[in-house]
């Protein structure tokens, strides 16, 4: 008998039940990152220059691959590897909330107008009449954290907390939370491109106001994605989370969408809320559409509030018991329908609350999807 195998398999076990909780797309970036650091280590391939994001060879020769390269690209071990530990984290939450064919999409949104708004800021500042930087042009910039900074916006903005801790040194107010990283970054960090960072950061906002809702493909889109029988072995992936239930088009929080013109972006409450340098969070009412860009209920794992949303979870499934057993004026149910219902229903309660409640949400409240989407991913 042995009293220490406990310890002795404690760190292995911990570090792959650690993996295992990552969802597929955010792992995978996490793996082609590091892949492609170590190949070029073991080949000693540093030509950076051809790779990088550079405004002027983007501008000179129409380079656009150097928007996605410059992405996948890292200078050093602890370059990739802050990075890598940023962003699980973050592309963990979201993938949970968003879907992992709606979150590769938005990391390919984001590379590309980050890569957008450097280019242009670059040349507009570079050749202002009054005071020119021309460096910027030739400002050579590699790394997954322009796409970083935009993901902790859209999450900050999604999770709704009040305050947001800086290596778990002391709290600022979350709205200012990416403005002081981008500081601390330049100050604690050499070499660290702030145009990068920066674009980035409007990224993030633009996303959060609405701005990129007419660059979102609709619902069918995703489906058609995980439908492909090519893809069907990602698909499968215990790690693979499906977009069911989401929508990429409604009601956006700064606006009213009744007009699908763009020049209803510019009216009051958006300049109202753009004041305030951070959407305020809304919690839809009946007569509110769900959220375009963060479909599911906007909460962050783990954060105070998950005690209250279980609460919540229990309300509405007991709700839920209770309308499914009455039987309606317009409208009749049968002994073997609600049967049914509960079974469904206590396959749900028995997955835990928190699943159940996401699960539900992404299934507008049919229990038999939830179950389905439930079981699909613990398989």
């Amino acid at each position: 008998m042995r009293p220490n195998i406990i310890t002795e398999a404690g760190i292995p076990t911990r570090l792959n039940q650690w993996w295992s909780s990552i969802p597929f797309i955010t792992s995978g970036v996490v793996l082609i990152c590091g892949a492609i650091y170590l190949l070029c280590l073991l080949i000693g391939y540093d030509s950076y220059a051809e790779i990088c994001f550079l405004p002027s060879a983007v501008a000179s020769h129409f380079q656009v691959y150097r928007f996605y390269t410059s992405v996948l690209f890292h200078g050093s071990l602890l370059h990739v590897l802050f990075n890598m530990l940023a962003l699980v984290p973050l592309g963990t939450e979201l993938e949970r909330i968003m879907g992992s064919a709606r979150l590769l999409f938005l990391m390919f949104l984001l590379a590309t107008t980050n890569a957008t708004l450097h280019l242009t800021i670059a040349f507009l500042v570079a050749y202002n009449p009054l005071h020119p930087v021309p460096y910027l042009v030739d400002e050579c910039s590699i790394g997954f954290s322009g796409v970083i900074f935009s993901m902790i916006v859209i999450e900050t903005s999604l999770s709704g907390v009040q305050s947001r801790s800086v290596f778990g040194l002391f709290n600022v107010p979350a709205k200012w939370y990416a403005w002081i990283l981008l500081v601390l970054f330049q100050f604690l960090a050499s070499n660290v491109s702030l145009l990068g960072h920066l674009c980035g950061i409007l990224s993030g906002f633009a996303y959060t106001y609405g701005l990129f809702n007419y660059l979102l493909p609709g619902p069918s889109f995703y489906s058609k994605i995980e439908g492909l029988s090519g893809l069907s072995v990602c698909v499968r992936r215990p790690g693979f989370i499906l977009c069911t239930g989401g929508t990429t088009y409604g009601q956006l929080p700064t606006y009213s969408n009744t007009s699908a013109a763009p020049s209803a972006l510019i009216n009051g409450n958006f300049l109202r809320n753009l004041s305030s340098w951070m959407p305020n969070r809304q919690t839809p009412t009946a007569q509110e559409g769900e959220d375009p860009r963060f479909p599911g209920r906007a909460r962050t794992l783990g954060s105070a509030g998950a005690e209250s949303t279980a609460r919540e979870a229990n309300e509405n499934l007991h709700a839920r018991h209770t309308v499914a057993n009455t039987v309606r004026a317009d409208a009749t149910v049968t002994a073997d329908q609600v049967d049914t219902f509960d079974e469904e229903l206590k396959k749900l309660v028995g997955m835990g609350f928190e699943k159940a409640e996401v699960a539900l949400a992404a299934a507008d409240g049919d229990p038999n999807v939830a179950v389905e989407i439930l079981m699909s991913q613990q398989g």
